[in-house]
């Protein structure tokens, strides 16, 4: 049995929930898959994996054999990323369609780093919204948040990792109207709100501490579209309001590490946040150059997820985006 190959197979199915789009990923069969998986399992005497109708599920002994061998992993890939970067001068053109939100707050930060690995690549970074086939058309690669209803069956979609949400305002903001104890003093407050890629205004926040869960139907006096969301995150910190922003701006330079705006209610996780995905037709990691943009976002997200220190909330599609209608918060009716 190839060990590493077999380490490389079960990861990839762990991640994607699924033999088959572990294989797309490789470029191999299904069964090729299902085979060093199996018998690493034999070796291993456990069950790594329980099959369900929706997909695989990490077993117990599965889950904490993949915890264990992930860092082992994430090493090597890296090792192997930085031997290629010296040995071969991968060049030309990827085009890579990608959302706003993703861009300024995690690809652009990242990119001087790409470019020192591989400043042949040239990156043609377009803006993409919603996986529709015009906005396929032509494109590599896609970063997307959300949960997105593939316009083509045939591509793969990657789940890179989850995404939280932080209600935070300006300090004069809080000295001012004082900061909520508890979600359903939100309803006294300012809100600023984002409209969904589907056209839904992401009103309904929702939050949990321990059993308790609270629905607040968020209220205030600017709704701006995604594309525009950094006018929701400038206002806030100019004083204006109350902004739920992905917590990605807790990150180092951010306005929260800044000081800026101020975290609130803290003590509580959001439910139904997006997740990040990425998307591609699964030829496209035969191009070299191709793939090592694909690893290096997939890289990329796991040393995000790596710095979240809270609970990975469910990223289940929630009912407002299966049946979009003009606000989340009608869901509650």
């Amino acid at each position: 049995m190839d060990k590493l190959r077999s380490l490389h197979y079960f990861a990839a199915a762990a991640e994607l929930s699924s033999f088959s789009k572990a294989a797309r990923h490789f470029g191999v069969s299904t069964a090729a898959v299902a085979k060093l998986v199996q018998s690493l399992e034999r070796e291993l005497g456990l069950t790594l994996f329980e099959r369900h109708p929706r997909g695989l599920a990490l077993t117990a002994g599965g889950t904490a054999y993949l915890e264990a061998c992930g860092p082992a992993l994430v090493q090597l890939a890296a090792a192997d990323e930085q031997a290629r970067a010296v040995t071969s001068r991968v060049s030309g053109t990827v085009v890579l369609g990608v959302q706003p939100v993703i861009a300024q707050e995690c690809l652009t930060p990242a990119l001087p780093r790409f470019h020192a690995l591989y400043p042949d690549i040239q990156l043609d970074v377009r803006l993409f919204m919603r996986p529709t086939e015009d906005q396929l058309r032509g494109i590599d690669a896609a970063l997307v948040l959300g949960w997105p209803q593939l316009a083509a069956a045939d591509l793969v979609q990657r789940q890179l990792g989850a995404t939280s949400f932080v209600v935070c305002a300006a300090p004069a903001y809080w000295a001012a109207h004082g900061m909520p104890q508890h979600p359903s003093e939100l309803e006294q407050h300012n809100c600023l709100c984002i409209r969904s890629n589907m056209g839904s205004v992401m009103d309904l926040w929702q939050f949990q501490r321990g059993d308790e869960r609270v629905s607040v139907s968020a209220r205030g006096w600017l709704v701006a579209d995604n594309v525009h969301r950094d006018m929701v995150r400038d206002l806030a910190v100019a004083g204006a309001g109350v902004a739920r922003l992905i917590d990605w701006n807790q990150m180092q330079g951010h306005e929260i590490a800044r000081g800026a705006l101020v975290p609130a209610l803290t003590d509580w996780q959001h439910e139904e946040v997006p997740p990040v995905n990425l998307l591609y037709p699964p030829s496209v990691r035969r191009i070299p150059r191709v793939r090592r943009v694909l690893d290096f976002v997939t890289q990329l997200f796991r040393d995000i997820e790596q710095q979240r220190a809270l609970r990975q909330p469910s990223t289940a599609m929630p009912r407002w985006a299966k049946s979009p209608r003009p606000r989340a918060s009608a869901t509650l009716g």
